[in-house]
């Protein structure tokens, strides 16, 4: 019986791939992966997860119970240090694996949906100070309106605070979410990229100079 390849048949195989536990839980990894900064992309995650725990812990207790509340407070002082964090290592990781070319073999989906976390994590980072509901977040809500407007974006009201709470705290973490889920998924399936080698394929040979 003659087995046509199609979507379902692709599908299965990916998810049997990504929910494997060799895939997650591997027993081995190559050298070159166990140095620092082959751990930035894993510091930047944790630090992801932390905002979402914090960030949850925020949003339940309302938009401005750390205003009041010392103990938000010291939530709150956790989420945007987490936010720091979580910018400090991904730029760090971003360069690592720009200068690594992390692209090669076939990993360019991988570079793509990291590239696209980094550009939806700032207008969540923006969002969640547009929240605070002080005179900084005001201005810089209604400066960045006007600017918004400039562009022809005016239905993205940056002055309102329920829509920006509903994007700070449900709309961009859960795309911001699934960009990471997809690209560490990526990065489980393909593997680390392995540096570059000490020397081309492509280059010309030495030429031995002759004793004298």
């Amino acid at each position: 019986m003659t087995v046509i390849a199609n979507w379902t048949t692709a599908s299965r195989n990916m998810l049997k791939d990504i929910l494997s536990l060799d895939t997650w839980l591997p027993e081995t990894m190559p050298e070159y992966a166990q140095g620092f900064m082959y751990m930035l992309g894993s510091l930047t995650a944790s630090s992801f997860v932390v905002l979402v725990i914090s960030g949850i812990v925020l949003a339940a207790n309302g938009p401005a119970s750390w205003s009041y509340n010392p103990a938000d407070r010291f939530v709150a002082a956790i989420h945007f240090w987490g936010v720091q964090a979580f910018f400090f290592f991904m730029m760090l990781h971003l360069w690592r694996v720009f200068f690594t070319g992390a692209w090669r073999g076939g990993r360019r989906e991988t570079w793509l949906l990291g590239s696209l976390a980094f550009l939806i994590a700032i207008p969540t980072a923006f969002t969640g100070y547009l929240i605070n509901g002080d005179f900084y977040s005001q201005w810089n809500a209604v400066q960045a309106k006007d600017g918004l407007n400039a562009l022809g974006l005016a239905w993205v009201n940056l002055p309102n605070a329920g829509q920006m709470f509903g994007m700070h705290v449900v709309v961009l973490p859960l795309t911001l979410g699934a960009l990471i889920f997809g690209h560490i998924a990526r990065v489980r399936l393909k593997g680390v990229v392995p540096p570059y080698p000490l020397s081309s394929p492509h280059s010309a040979p030495k030429k031995e100079v002759p004793e004298p």
